[in-house]
């Protein structure tokens, strides 16, 4: 009883100085919320009051690279291909949700998402009110922080200052194509949930190298990238 209680009194003074991870259980599911106990949001001081998580999903520190997932999927797996992805049948041009083009759809499927839902959204598991970011809140990031290139821990990304100066660390984790990560260290793919209605197979993206960043929509759907979520006040 007393060491339970040393430990509830470590555990509240740790919390009354912002001294929070993103810890995840490794060997949770998705479905319990992530097995994540403890969660930092970081308010940027961003017009939108949205807030940002410290870590990417499945990671246990700011400078983690955490769990890679196709576009619409909640789980990881060990193969990311289109013959793989959950929305399809086999292929790019055979997609079964969200498909506003029937030459990319299977048999001719269309449907009028143009944006992820709560049941395929893996930021979900997170709970507390946690989704991925649209495209609108990650160009609000960059155009509202002062953004450089930087190292933590020996790990190389992106630190985003605020309005309000606090900062965001995000990794250069590369992405998952088949079953290898690949530009991790160098570069980084962060999904949105914002599909590129232009040609369904794709959806929207944050790119950043060390001299360069932005969004792009050529994100294959069926690649693994790693998510940073993110929820409102």
């Amino acid at each position: 009883m007393k060491r339970t209680r040393i430990l509830l009194m470590a555990i509240a003074a740790m919390l009354s100085m912002g001294v929070v991870s993103c810890d995840k259980d490794d060997n949770s599911s998705v479905g319990d919320n992530g097995g994540y106990t403890t969660v930092e949001w970081v308010d940027l001081g961003l017009p939108s009051g949205l807030l940002w998580n410290s870590c990417n999903l499945g990671a246990t520190t700011p400078e983690g690279y955490g769990n890679y997932y196709a576009w619409g999927e909640t789980a990881t797996k060990e193969v990311y291909k289109w013959s793989t992805y959950r929305y399809c049948n086999g292929d790019y041009n055979q997609l079964t949700k969200y498909c506003n083009n029937s030459e990319y759809g299977y048999n001719g499927f269309t449907d009028s998402l143009i944006s992820l839902e709560a049941m395929d959204d893996a930021a979900a598991a997170l709970g507390d009110g946690a989704y991925m970011p649209s495209k609108a809140a990650w160009e609000e990031l960059l155009n509202e922080t002062t953004v450089k290139w930087t190292t933590i821990n020996g790990v190389s990304g992106r630190k985003f200052t605020g309005p309000n100066g606090k900062t965001l660390f995000l990794p250069a984790a590369g992405y998952r194509w088949g079953s290898e990560i690949l530009d991790a260290g160098s570069y980084s793919y962060y999904w949105s949930s914002s599909l590129y209605t232009g040609l369904p197979e794709y959806a929207w993206y944050f790119f950043f190298i060390s001299d360069e960043q932005g969004m792009y929509y050529s994100g294959r759907r069926n690649d693994g990238f790693p998510i940073r979520p993110v929820r409102h006040k």
